[in-house]
């Protein structure tokens, strides 16, 4: 049983980190990330398949199917249905999405089956699931952390260029075009991870069964964090937006990150372990 529960681990997290590849293909026509992606996703469709061939083996003698074993062959062919448009069409956003929701359903079947045994004996099911939800959310904080310090840097560059300060500090720092660029990236990174994070979250508050932790400030100010990264990763993809104004709203949208840590975290009903 605990030997599940690894599997089951390794599935979620490789699942997110081809989301992750995928999401960047998507936002900056990466073929690099693009094949990364479509690995990942297939090494996770390989494990779903090899799993759900030994379980429909179990029920040759008995097919009565359990919610768990109905909500797994369901994320299977999610998967399947996304690497075959993968590989006949080109529309990334789709499968980016389509597996978002395969992702929390996978996460659904796994944290919601009463037969699995957590990896720490002292753990439930659920600290397991908190335990993911929180590494990815830890991970989309530090990439918006890093972001704003480019935002900050860009800023402060573009200041001195206009003023026509050439400092050594000011001949240290990349090009402006540099600075964009590794702002953006750590938004491409960021704003899927804290979307995979969400869905976890709400798997998490599925399995309570109290849909009114839905309303808590943390969680709605999480959405309004989410929101903000889209707009801006909107402005940088489609609209013609100055690198001075970019940096700007991603300084704006930190800020949004520091309240959603901060204040929310104290007027929340079940985030206030942070600050225990």
């Amino acid at each position: 049983m605990v030997t599940r529960s690894w599997l089951f681990d390794a599935m979620i997290y490789i699942y997110a980190l081809s989301l992750l590849f995928y999401f960047a293909d998507f936002a900056s026509a990466n073929r690099n990330a693009k094949r990364m992606g479509t690995g990942l996703l297939l090494f996770v469709w390989v494990l779903q398949t090899a799993y759900l061939v030994v379980n429909l083996y179990g029920h040759l003698t008995e097919w009565a199917f359990s919610r768990s074993d109905v909500l797994f062959m369901f994320s299977w062919l999610i998967v399947t249905i996304s690497l075959i448009v993968n590989r006949f069409f080109r529309i990334e956003l789709f499968v980016f999405f389509v597996n978002v929701l395969g992702f929390a359903i996978l996460a659904l079947n796994v944290f919601g089956n009463p037969q699995l045994t957590p990896i720490k004996s002292s753990w439930n099911i659920n600290d397991e699931l908190l335990f993911i939800h929180i590494t990815l959310a830890i991970g989309s904080y530090a990439a918006f952390s890093i972001a704003a310090i480019f935002s900050g840097m860009y800023l402060f560059l573009h200041r001195m260029l206009k003023e026509k300060k050439f400092s050594q500090t000011v001949m240290r720092l990349p090009s402006l075009e540099k600075i964009e660029q590794y702002t953006y990236l750590a938004v491409i990174i960021g704003a899927p991870l804290l979307l995979l994070a969400l869905s976890l979250g709400i798997v998490w508050v599925v399995l309570q069964g109290d849909r009114n932790l839905l309303y808590d400030p943390k969680v709605v100010n999480s959405f309004f964090v989410l929101a903000a990264y889209g707009f801006y990763l909107f402005q940088h993809h489609s609209m013609r937006i100055s690198g001075n104004r970019l940096a700007a709203w991603n300084l704006a949208a930190f800020l949004i990150v520091v309240i959603n840590f901060v204040i929310s975290n104290f007027l929340s009903g079940f985030h206030d372990w942070i600050w225990s």
